[in-house]
């Protein structure tokens, strides 16, 4: 049954592309061409691509003494974790389709949740692309590019056609649920306020579960070709909805907002503050907060049992040692640090590191005694762009060239290896009643310092030492001394290179940002 679904679902959308070519802006997928390698394809690993929406380092692999996860603490057990990487705009379409593209922001010129990355760079190889010119089956199930969450869950959101040969797009009861969310601010959508619904039922009638279901049977129909299958999670994106038992797991009673000094927003630039929370907790009791957070660590729970059943898969299938697991969420998140910021859209560290483990094909480490040794926790600081380059060099295939990331593969081998890495982040802020203008925020994370500038540093400056201050409590570019000064002339220009901190003149949308 799976199978002649499949079959439909491919042969419909390359049905669809040929009678609608004319009007279709993307070029269309290539066909399979095992023969693009020498290798025969069982030599040739496969590729398991996760993406968590709005996933923070909520995780016990990221010692969050609160998270019980423990298939996603299982994966970076047998990976390496990197604990200091970083996405290059936190807001979900410009994110992914940085990740997608191997291209920063500033090149594909999508910081909204409307522009399409093909606006901009129309030619561009996908990551999945790159894996189908090499002769693989690619794939994608739930939520890899854009998706307006909940309203688009069951389509092919904002979608990019040429990246896969297939795509499967569940709906579950948590759809049909919805007029059961709690809604904590009902004058805005459930899309981005603080909602959620302890669901009944299992984890199957869930969207997130279907989207496991559904990965499992791809993989069970695709175990003989390398695959490149993109398994993507829609939470813990609001609304918050898992199973009550994952709820069940986190009593309120037990939990606690984050401390913040009382003065700690004194010396913020009013443009850090994304303008979706400018009023801290929303105005929202504390009460209500710890429910909110209980219900945000629900969602994790739910999803880490989730890959726990990719997992599980990849090893009752035989094709664990053959397939690469890299899982990411799209950015961090807030829980109410710096005395009342929530979710996403700021260049906190709380906002720019987010999740990612990758774990190699045992194949390649057991022909490499250095990915033997490999398996770790890496303090190097990355960036989501060369997570690209680095599954490619992973799987040995042709790297497009122009990407704007390197590969991992040295700190994969050895994640204490030696490495100069910093990290760009950005993000673009509409003209408000707080703002005259558009305003671009710009920031760079190095081994030590986070440094940001605010409209190239016309609309507020900020600088932290992660030494003394891993919490950025303490602002140092107000009345910086000599050091603080040094810092921020030798950082400056760095970031520059990297992220403009001009406003864009191509197309975005303010309601979007």
């Amino acid at each position: 049954m799976f199978l002649n679904r499949l079959i439909l679902t491919c042969w419909t959308v390359t049905w669809l592309a040929a009678a609608t070519n004319a009007a279709n802006p993307f070029p269309q997928p290539s066909p399979i061409d095992h023969a693009a390698s020498s290798d025969s394809p069982n030599d040739r690993p496969n590729v398991l691509f996760i993406a968590v929406d709005d996933l923070a380092c909520t995780l016990g692999c990221y010692n969050d003494p609160i998270a019980q996860t423990p298939h996603l603490d299982r994966l970076a057990n047998q990976g390496v974790c990197f604990q200091r990487a970083y996405n290059q705009l936190p807001l979900c379409n410009p994110t992914r389709a940085s990740v997608m593209t191997g291209l920063r922001p500033d090149t594909i010129k999508v910081y909204d949740l409307d522009r399409h990355f093909r606006d901009e760079k129309p030619d561009v190889v996908t990551l999945p692309q790159a894996f189908q010119k090499a002769g693989y089956f690619s794939a994608r199930v739930g939520k890899i590019y854009h998706y307006n969450v909940p309203a688009s869950i069951g389509t092919d959101g904002f979608d990019d056609p040429p990246s896969w040969n297939a795509t499967v797009n569940p709906r579950g009861r948590d759809k049909d649920d919805e007029a059961m969310v709690f809604n904590a601010e009902p004058h805005r959508k459930i899309s981005g306020s603080l909602s959620w619904l302890a669901a009944q039922g299992n984890d199957e009638e869930q969207t997130d579960g279907m989207i496991a279901t559904e990965a499992i049977q791809i993989m069970q129909a695709h175990r003989d070709e390398p695959f490149f299958l993109g398994v993507g999670f829609f939470r813990p994106h609001t609304p918050y909805v898992a199973p009550a038992k994952y709820f069940d797991m986190y009593p309120v009673d037990t939990l606690r907002l984050p401390y913040s000094p009382a003065d700690d927003r004194a010396d913020i630039p009013t443009a850090a503050f994304a303008h979706n929370c400018p009023v801290p907790n929303y105005n929202l009791d504390e009460a209500t907060l710890l429910k909110a957070t209980q219900a945000y660590y629900a969602c994790v729970s739910f999803i880490d049992a989730q890959v726990g059943r990719l997992l599980d898969s990849l090893d009752e299938l035989g094709i664990a040692d053959q397939t690469i697991v890299v899982l990411w969420s799209d950015h961090g998140y807030h829980l109410g640090e710096h005395n009342g910021v929530w979710q996403k859209r700021t260049l906190f560290e709380q906002g720019a590191r987010a999740p990612l483990i990758i774990r190699p094909a045992s194949m390649h480490r057991q022909q490499d005694d250095k990915l033997l040794a490999g398996r770790g926790t890496c303090r190097r600081v990355v960036e989501f762009v060369d997570i690209y380059p680095t599954i490619t060099d992973l799987a040995s295939i042709e790297t497009p060239t122009g990407l704007e990331g390197r590969s991992l593969r040295p700190l994969i081998d050895n994640p204490v290896a030696a490495w100069d890495g910093y990290a760009i982040t950005q993000v673009l802020r509409p003209a408000d009643d707080r703002l005259s203008r558009p305003v671009m925020g710009c920031s760079i994370r190095t081994d030590r310092y986070r440094f940001t500038q605010w409209g190239e540093g016309k609309h507020g400056v900020e600088l932290y030492d992660h030494r003394s201050d891993p919490n950025e409590f303490q602002n140092l570019a107000i009345d910086p001394d000599e050091t603080a000064i040094a810092v921020m002339n030798r950082l400056s220009p760095i970031l520059q290179s990297k992220a403009s901190g001009k406003t864009p003149t191509t197309p975005f949308n303010p309601a979007r940002l």
